[in-house]
Order: C-alpha cells, then structure tokens, then sequence
C-alpha cells in the first residue's frame, strides 16, 4: 500500500519522546491520515496524567487508554513467574508486557476499522520483534509502520530537536534524557552514562531510582514477610489475602524501601547486539525468591530439573516476542500440571538488597525430617551399599577395561 492510501492509522502511544513526534511525522509524511492514539495501562501510573490532552495536540483524533493491569499480571506476568524463566538476570519486564499492548492495538484497530497499526521500537531493539510477532498472530494481514526504520532521524537528540521545532512539550532534555521503560512489573533504564559499562550506575543520585532505594540507603533493621501461594499463585501477604496484581504492588513498595530488586545487566539483544541496562524490579524479585523457596519443598527432583531446563526456553521464548507461539503454551501447561502441589507459605527476611529465607512449609511437602535427620530415623544405612554397587557398576566395568587394556 502507498503512503496516501492510508487514511486511519492506530499508534502505539505512551507519550514518552518516541511517540510524542510519532503523530506529527505520520500526518506530515502519511498525506494526514486520522491517528487514533491507544495507551495500554500496564501499570505505569503517573505516565498517564494528561496523556489525552498531549495526544490531540500533537494531531490525534482521539486517545484510548486501556486497562490492561489485570490481563497483564494474571495472564503474562503469573505465568512467566510460575515458570521460573529469567532471562541472562532479567525478570523480563518489557518482554512480557508488549504482547499484552499488541493484542489490546489490534482490539482498537479492529473496532476502528484502521488501515494500519503504527509503532514507536527502533530498529535496534527487541520490542519491534514483540509488537510486530504478536500484532501478525491476531491480525495478520495488518500492514505496520514503524518510523524508526523509515524517517531520517538518526538519534534521541535529533528526535528532541525535532519535537522542539514543532512545539511539543517532552517531560525530558538532552541532559536528562534516559530512555525508561515503566510498568507495575518493572523499571528499566538505558542510555546517556550506561551505555559504558565501566560506569558504575548513579544509584545514590536523588531521581535515578524511581521503584526504591539503593541497598546503602535502605533500612538498617531487617522486614519481615510472608507470602502465600495456592497452586504457585501468590494468594495472600502477610497473613492478607489480595489478588496477585496488588500483591506485586504492595510488595513493589516493601521491597523497594529495602533496597530490593536493582540489577544492573549487559544482555544480549534478539538482533544481535549487546545492550546495558538497569532494572528495577522489587515486587517481582521477591516473588520469584519465595515461589522458588515453596517448589524446592513441593517438587520432586525429576520434575524441578526438568522444570528447570524448560525455564530457559521459555525465558527466551517471552525475550523473543514469541509470546503467542504454541510451543509457549505448551510450556505454560507443562508448568500449570508441575504446580499443582505448589501450595503454601513462605517466610523471608528483607534486610538492605538482600532475600533471606526465613521458613518454608506445605501440606504437600516432599520433606521428611524424619527421614533426612542426623539422628536416629528408621531409614536404614546399609542400603546404601547396594545401591552404589548397581549405580557404580558401568564406572567399574569401564574401569576393568582401561586396566585391562593398559590404559
């Protein structure tokens, strides 16, 4: 399709730099289509303030702002979280909340009937990979447009250039200008001294950290907690039954108060790159800590390793934008039948970054003091002998060999 051809164009619009010149560029260099503005509320809160008033001004015709928060903490985050998958340290923030934005795009773009699905990724990043995979499974005769790969602006100041010559108002400068990823999961930030490695992050400096503190400024008294899970679902705190969305808020503020949650990471980008980057993730750092705590009593040894290896494939199926691919799903069933004995308590102790385990219990505990203890216990010693006999047994064959042989 041709450029004038498009006469409605839904943007992906969050009203951060990339998106706040998006609207203008379309309709100067698209032939003035109508833009319908959505924003997918994953939980970045204050983000959203005056968002509707930007988004006309800047040429939209209208704003949708989707309540995504419940899809996205029952439907992506929980099951990510039960899944264990952690990708190269990262709890995978973006990764997992840009499928839940692409379907609510395509909901709107269906509803209004657009001609295009428009996006604000670079073209060195994994997000384009993730809207576009997921916009492609719900619609997939959608065309998408992302300027990034199509305009000649080639860096973050000429994008503040470009917004200061048609007056839009940006929350950021050239000085200031981190780029940031928000939601009720997570808090990225890449760019200006990150980039470097060698450079140690400003934790300490007033506005760096948004979701808490540094480990050095937390607390000097240790914070109890206890969390409750039934079938690896997180069902209670602190004796408080909640649902899993405002347990990972009230634990993002417990944890972030304790210094909880601050990862610093060079990981290696879908495109192939090396990026760096810190994350903010105090809520689910924790949750990951006690679900990991409740499955070392729960599961048995067969089915944590395998759980384990399975982990690493789903981790880098969500980082790939692969979110909606069968084999996710079928991981995701995997793990939903390896919870259902993942039911009971966990206790930790929050003291300045730190997660300590403080007492684990189940109903379904594969646990036996009884049996494990260094005291007296009915198990009997001597059985071990045959069992190493038959498990030594191709070592010794392989060993009378080489003997044999002179080796």
């Amino acid at each position: 399709m041709s450029k004038n051809s498009f006469k409605k164009i839904v943007v992906a619009y969050s009203g951060g730099l990339d998106t706040s010149i998006i609207i203008p560029w379309l309709k100067e260099n698209y032939d003035n289509p109508e833009i319908v503005a959505v924003s997918g509320n994953v939980g970045q809160a204050s983000e959203l303030e005056g968002l509707e008033e930007k988004a006309i001004k800047t040429g939209a015709s209208k704003l949708y702002v989707l309540d995504l928060t419940d899809d996205y903490v029952d439907n992506y985050i929980i099951p990510t979280m039960k899944a264990g998958a952690v990708y190269e340290d990262y709890l995978l923030g973006t990764s997992h909340a840009r499928p839940c934005i692409a379907k609510g795009l395509v909901d709107i773009a269906i509803k209004e009937n657009a001609d295009a699905i428009c996006h604000g990724c670079t073209g060195k990043g994994n997000d384009q990979v993730r809207f576009e995979l997921a916009i492609k499974h719900f619609a997939p005769d959608m065309p998408i447009i992302a300027p990034w790969r199509e305009w000649d602006i080639k860096s973050r100041e000429e994008e503040i250039e470009y917004a200061e010559s048609h007056n839009i108002p940006l929350k950021i400068n050239k000085e200031t200008n981190y780029s940031k990823d928000k939601n009720l999961w997570h808090l990225s930030h890449e760019g200006l001294d990150l980039e470097n490695p060698e450079n140690e992050p400003m934790y300490e400096k007033e506005g760096f950290l948004e979701m808490g503190v540094s480990p050095i400024m937390a607390p000097d008294t240790p914070e109890y907690i206890t969390i409750k899970f039934i079938k690896g679902i997180p069902v209670a705190l602190n004796d408080e039954t909640m649902t899993a969305k405002n347990i990972i808020l009230k634990l993002n503020q417990i944890g972030g108060k304790n210094g909880i949650g601050i990862t610093d990471i060079v990981e290696n980008r879908l495109v192939g790159m090396k990026s760096r980057g810190v994350y903010e993730t105090p809520g689910g750092t924790i949750l990951y800590k006690a679900h990991e705590a409740l499955e070392s009593i729960c599961l048995d040894k067969d089915t944590m390793h395998e759980k384990q290896r399975l982990s690493i494939t789903f981790a880098e199926l969500v980082y790939n934008g692969k979110w909606f691919s069968p084999l996710r799903e079928a991981l995701s069933a995997f793990v939903d039948k390896t919870q259902e004995t993942v039911t009971g308590s966990v206790k930790l102790k929050l003291y300045k970054g730190n997660i300590i385990k403080a007492g684990v219990s189940s109903e379904y505990s594969l646990y036996s003091e009884e049996i494990a203890t260094f005291g007296e216990s009915d198990y009997d010693q001597s059985d071990a002998t045959g069992f190493i006999n038959l498990f030594g047994l191709p070592d010794k064959v392989q060993a009378t060999v080489f003997k044999n042989k002179g080796k």
